[in-house]
């Protein structure tokens, strides 16, 4: 057995250089490369299976040593995101104008190519010894090349509108300034519409809860928030938004009746309660054009009327319904009559009936007030 002074030294880790030669070996917790006193010191600032971190199998120790920091992932960036695109005031593009100009007409006075006025005028005469080989002229297509380009890139930016920047089919950015703009013309520009706007549907064919045809026709208010989506995520956004338009007013309808002619219960959910129908066609027309970058606004339930090859029956439907709340109405008041008229006589003691002879009066009672006709002006209860 070999006592701790005699122990062969340890053999060096895969984390520890070999000491050097005449360099006395560092007690424990003092070099500069001891992994334990190293680690001991890290405190975590997550607990070990920790999303970020890793258990190292086959190394003993505290937790610390038996974690590794895992590289941080960056998402990928939305590559239809709208940004800024490149563009410069117009007066730049004005100043390159005029000075493209200007040195045109120096190079043509210089050459004596440029027509002046008799003796005493304001420009004075061009030298003699002018040279009017291949450099002029190419001068001359240099400076108009500049001048092409100053012109061809003037632009006019409007408000409620903006123009979408590509290059050889890839989005380029949103310019979204107004006034008079440069925008270089080896991009191509694309005016798209970013106001307010409105449209009225045509009568929309669906089917209620109960299976009756009706036409519904809705007012959406809605515009364009984000040009990159709407430009090349979809290929036409205004129909695609009309159409997912008709697809939730089919929804929406179909989860309600349209009228409750039953009439037992009076917070049924019905389709003309326009507040209700109005609120949960924005939910689904915004949640299914968001990725077109539209915004929605609000989709408005203007008409609600049945298809015609049913509209007389259901209209016929309607009708008995008023008839039948309008009986039951004039029956509770003229119950309501009976009963008051026979608490009155019962409290004053003014005749003493049997049961006989209160159903008597009770019949009686009924049948006159019933045959009473209502006054022309008054309205049924419901």
């Amino acid at each position: 057995m070999t006592s701790p002074d005699t122990a062969p030294p340890a053999e060096p880790g895969p984390y520890e250089p070999a000491p050097r030669p005449g360099q006395p070996e560092p007690a424990d917790g003092q070099g500069p490369y001891d992994r334990t006193a190293r680690l001991d010191r890290v405190e975590p600032s997550v607990e070990p299976g920790a999303y970020g971190q890793a258990e190292v199998p086959g190394q003993a120790g505290p937790a610390a040593e038996q974690t590794l920091l895992m590289p941080r992932v960056v998402p990928p960036a939305d590559p239809l995101a709208e940004r800024a695109g490149p563009c410069l005031p117009g007066w730049t593009a004005g100043t390159a104008l005029l000075a493209a100009v200007a040195a045109a007409g120096w190079l043509l006075w210089r050459a004596g190519l440029l027509p002046l006025p008799p003796a005493g005028g304001l420009l004075p005469d061009p030298p003699r010894d002018a040279a009017r080989g291949s450099g002029l002229w190419s001068g001359l297509v240099v400076i108009g090349a500049v001048a092409a380009l100053a012109a061809c890139g003037l632009a006019r930016g409007r408000p409620g509108s903006v123009w979408v920047l590509t290059r050889h089919g890839g989005y380029r950015g949103t310019v979204r300034r107004t006034g008079l703009l440069w925008i270089s013309p080896l991009l191509r520009r694309r005016r798209m519409d970013v106001s307010l706007r409105h449209w009225r549907s045509r009568p929309i064919d669906a089917v209620d809860a109960h299976g009756t045809p009706v036409q519904v026709t809705v007012l959406l208010v809605w515009r364009i928030r984000e040009t990159a989506r709407a430009a090349f995520a979809v290929d036409d956004c205004t129909r695609l938004l009309r159409e997912e338009v008709e697809a939730a007013v089919a929804r929406a309808v179909s989860r309600h009746p349209a009228d409750d002619f039953g009439g037992e219960r009076g917070d049924a959910v019905t389709l003309r309660d326009c507040d209700r129908l109005r609120d949960e066609l924005g939910r689904l027309v915004a949640a299914a054009v968001r990725e077109a970058g539209v915004e929605v606004f609000s989709v408005t339930p203007v008409r609600l009327e049945y298809a015609p090859e049913v509209a007389a029956v259901m209209r016929r439907a309607r009708i008995a319904t008023l008839e039948a709340r309008q009986r039951r109405a004039v029956l509770d008041d003229v119950l309501g009559a009976v009963a008051d008229t026979l608490r009155g006589i019962t409290d004053r003691g003014l005749v003493e009936l049997d049961d006989h002879e209160r159903k008597s009066l009770v019949r009686d009672l009924t049948v006159a007030l019933l045959a009473t006709p209502a006054p022309a002006g008054s309205r049924p209860r419901g």
